[in-house]
């Protein structure tokens, strides 16, 4: 496999929240990737919590100013980036005034306000893409880790998917014990067919409240291959995977393999 361009969707990255397992795995594994000669590039939410004078994140005026529309109401997107030393690393910060906050705060937007949830998620995916346009960078591979994640799989495989820049893209799902308490909002399904999805491209979210599980089924459908990076993921999601036939990876974050093992099977995607 030629070195390529991998994209990197996270939730959390490390050292801009503090480590666990998906921080950790947001920094270790596109950092080892770009220390392996290929192209990387990173997004993450830009959280409240996050300190942008200490971490030295500057707002990206030329990719700012865009407005995405979320249940028929206009949102200024907000571009942020930052550099992780000492790899040189860049880091995308997707932002906004509607959801997220602009002063210091102790926890994460989601766990704050979980009632925007649905929009916050919709908002950051979109953010994502849109951006990624706007830099005329096509990735040959798009890996997301994180909840906060799950519907990029969903945009880049329907509104997106004949667009230049996705159009040849791999897309990687990690799934990591990082289930939400209760459900999104009851109106959700309504607000992704408002921006152009379809009843079949919805079906896993269709008959039930969106939990934790539902939400991650919807982002499996729309994968390539699975990454099982934590052990205690639930059964039920776990028989899931394994019935869509897709390919999967088992590389726990607590194995001392698991970056050469992610790079075997980005190798085993682009050779399929």
């Amino acid at each position: 496999m030629s070195k390529g361009k991998i994209l990197y969707i996270s939730q959390e990255i490390t050292p801009y929240l503090p480590a666990n397992v998906i921080s950790s795995l947001g920094q270790k594994l596109p950092q080892s990737l770009q220390e392996r000669g290929y192209e990387v590039r990173t997004f993450m939410p830009k959280y409240g919590c996050i300190n942008e004078r200490r971490n030295q994140l500057h707002e990206v005026i030329r990719l700012s100013g865009m407005n995405l529309i979320i249940d028929d109401t206009d949102h200024p997107l907000i571009i942020k980036v930052a550099t992780l030393q000492p790899s040189r690393m860049q880091v995308y910060f997707i932002d906004s005034d509607d959801y997220f906050v602009h002063h210091g705060t102790p926890e994460l937007e989601i766990n704050i306000s979980p009632e925007d949830n649905d929009e916050r998620i919709m908002f950051f995916a979109r953010g994502v893409i849109e951006t990624v346009k706007k830099l005329r960078w096509e990735p040959a591979l798009i890996h997301c880790t994180g909840w906060v994640t799950a519907l990029a799989p969903l945009y880049l495989k329907s509104k997106y998917s004949d667009d230049p820049s996705f159009r040849n893209s791999k897309i990687v799902l990690s799934l990591i014990d990082d289930d939400f308490d209760g459900t999104l909002d009851p109106r959700m399904l309504e607000k992704l067919k408002m921006d152009g999805l379809s009843d079949s491209q919805l079906s896993a979210i269709a008959d039930n409240p969106v939990n934790a599980i539902a939400l991650k089924k919807l982002a499996v459908d729309h994968s390539d291959a699975i990454v099982i990076s934590s052990k205690d993921i639930p059964l039920e999601l776990a028989e899931y995977v394994h019935a869509s036939g897709k390919p999967v990876l088992e590389a726990p974050t607590d194995n001392e393999d698991f970056i050469e093992l992610h790079a075997k099977f980005y190798e085993s995607l682009f050779n399929d």
